[in-house]
């Protein structure tokens, strides 16, 4: 049966990427994946598998590609992607020998590729469950290791109808998972080779925060006289909320777009500059710095800043919680700044952890939002205490990394 889903989902793709630029992109990259690999693959060498669906699970999985290439630099790292979120970006990282699309789990695809690559062992980030490539590997006596997985009791493998592609689960080595909900759900389908060690996560982003970049129109825009309030991976049911709050405060804002385009920038600074408010562009400011004290909103309207720009603000926003789910809240956590977002933020592990140890808040409305702020804005010990607690909360949690790879030996690709 999952064979012949693969098939139509392989049809359906095919068709689908004449219409769609995104798809189109996956469906080619899988296709050169192979002419790729065949180019740069060494005979001689030895590989470590490392697979990603997207942006995330890579930086989830970096601090052990990092920490793999210091302990181990005679090991060579194949880094493969699902998404083009996720390959398009980091295409070029250099931390990867190889950088290339996984080609679709059919059975053909995952002998040629495991092949070519002859792993000595492979590293499947967060949600990762390929069928015929793990079943590959294990009867190839590979070993296989799930790192920063979660489980949850609605997921198919802990349903009846299920426990046949459940199955899928037994070819993994060991699983290297971020809380015990999980080692227990596991059990219950008789999975012992389990290790609760946290999230990489952690370790990823109190890394970004030691290689902060240094961002000096950002600190020209700051100066010293005002609190700045950041939004990260803002939507417009986010705008809604916090927006109307700042048309008669004294802070700066610093606000970066979860979709950047010119439509989506041009959109956020009429309404900010529909408030009388001096609004300038990061792409532009170079040209304008004259213009950057005396502003009161700066747009982030390009990538790759967000995680440095953070450690600016007194608070943070993390957008996406008024919509499908909340996006990266540690990445604001960790520079010791209290964290607001919306109500969409079951599924996420470390928002609940923020909101227990009073380091993250949610609201569902603006005037949630509001009495959040008037607090924040009255009570200088309460922001601080708040803002404590949030950076305490991420380096408590650190240390997956290495609780994983003391764990796995590299010698032969065993297990200890």
């Amino acid at each position: 049966m999952y064979n012949l889903i693969i098939y139509a989902y392989l049809l359906g793709v095919a068709i689908y990427s004449c219409f769609n630029e995104k798809v189109r992109k996956m469906w080619r990259g899988e296709r050169d994946a192979f002419g790729v690999l065949r180019e740069k693959v060494d005979p001689k060498a030895r590989y470590v598998w490392f697979h990603a669906a997207s942006l995330g699970e890579f930086e989830q999985g970096r601090p052990l590609m990092e920490e793999l290439r210091r302990v181990h630099p005679e090991l060579k790292i194949l880094l493969t992607f699902f998404s083009p979120s996720g390959y398009e970006v980091r295409k070029d990282y250099d931390g990867a020998d190889i950088i290339c699309y996984l080609p679709l789990d059919t059975i053909r695809n995952a002998r040629r590729f495991l092949r070519l690559i002859r792993p000595e062992m492979a590293f499947f980030i967060k949600y990762e469950f390929w069928y015929n490539y793990l079943h590959i590997l294990k009867h190839r006596g590979v070993p296989a290791y799930s790192v920063s997985s979660i489980f949850r009791e609605g997921q198919v493998f802990f349903r009846w109808y299920g426990r046949q592609y459940g199955r899928v689960l037994k070819c993994f080595t060991h699983f290297y998972v971020q809380n015990e909900k999980s080692r227990e759900l596991l059990a219950t389908i008789g999975i012992q080779d389990v290790t609760v060690v946290g999230d990489t996560r952690f370790d990823r982003v109190l890394q970004i925060k030691d290689r902060a970049k240094d961002l000096p129109l950002v600190k020209s825009f700051v100066g010293d006289s005002r609190k700045v309030f950041v939004v990260g991976s803002s939507w417009e049911p986010d705008e809604d909320i916090y927006i109307p709050y700042f048309a008669d405060k004294d802070w700066k804002l610093i606000v970066a777009t979860h979709v950047v385009s010119e439509e989506r920038v041009s959109l956020l600074q009429q309404r900010f500059e529909q408030q009388r408010k001096q609004v300038i562009r990061y792409t532009e400011a170079d040209k304008k710095s004259a213009m950057l004290p005396i502003c009161d909103v700066l747009i982030i309207d390009c990538y790759g800043l967000l995680s440095s720009i953070y450690g600016f603000g007194q608070v943070s926003y993390v957008g996406g919680g008024f919509g499908v789910s909340i996006h990266n809240t540690l990445e604001a956590a960790v520079w010791g700044i209290p964290v607001i977002f919306g109500p969409e933020n079951q599924k996420f592990q470390e928002a609940q952890g923020l909101k227990e140890c009073r380091g993250g808040f949610e609201i569902r409305n603006g005037q949630d939002f509001s009495q959040l702020m008037d607090r924040f804005c009255a009570d200088d010990a309460f922001l601080a205490e708040s803002g404590k607690q949030a950076g305490a909360y991420v380096a408590s949690l650190a240390g997956a990394t290495e609780k994983i790879l003391s764990d796995v030996k590299f010698e032969r690709g065993e297990k200890k």
